[in-house]
């Protein structure tokens, strides 16, 4: 059976596209609490990663850019953490919030699986067109649960290695060493899991002898 070409976007144009709001995301926010926190203390670590987030979303309101809904939330998210990681004086609770959110988001993806609704296949379908008959082919419905599964159990790996190491580092008094062992951690787990997730992707097309760049 014969099927419609699929175009696969270039790992470096997602690379490229990925590249800025992951090190303004993510990257930016622990340099600045780590940074503040060697030199003003615990507190005003966390006021200068707040201030970080919210002046990114000034400077694109001064310069009339469209601020995504995902910097908003992040902002009141940021806000939150900061705000119970104040409260309990602590780090450890600053980076154990948001892996409670992504236990949570893991749940979701196995839950999407059981309600045949994959949600990798919904967030492939952001970047990749797919036709509607390579959709429904037997081979690519399991593709898409399968994956979701990994990705539901790597999640969650993720999480639970996070909030190990934060309560191990934590007691042992060591941020430093937390947030080298909890990224690294993170990056390999991750990456593992994106080059057999395109491995595989391209490996179900192959087998259905569909086209692709």
């Amino acid at each position: 059976m014969n099927h419609p070409p699929v175009t696969l976007p270039r790992l470096t144009a997602l690379a490229r596209q990925a590249a800025p709001k992951l090190l303004e995301g993510v990257v930016a926010p622990l340099a600045v609490f780590y940074l503040a926190m060697m030199v003003l203390g615990f507190k005003w670590a966390l006021i200068a990663t707040v201030a970080w987030v919210y002046l990114g979303v000034a400077w694109r309101l001064i310069r009339r850019v469209r601020v995504p809904a995902t910097m908003f939330l992040a902002a009141v998210a940021v806000t939150v953490r900061a705000l119970v990681a104040f409260w309990t004086g602590t780090w450890m609770w600053y980076f154990i919030q948001p892996e409670m959110g992504t236990i949570c988001l893991s749940m979701a993806f196995l839950a999407s699986v059981r309600l045949n609704k994959p949600l990798v296949q919904k967030l492939t379908l952001d970047y990749i067109h797919l036709p509607s008959a390579v959709l429904r082919h037997e081979r690519v419905r399991r593709f898409f649960a399968r994956i979701t599964l990994l990705w539901a159990f790597v999640l969650l790996m993720n999480s639970t290695l996070s909030i190990v190491l934060a309560v191990h580092e934590y007691l042992a008094g060591s941020l430093g060493a937390f947030m080298v062992l909890r990224t690294s951690a993170v990056a390999v787990i991750s990456g593992l899991a994106i080059a057999f997730s395109i491995y595989a992707f391209k490996r179900v097309l192959h087998r259905l002898h569909i086209a692709h760049n």
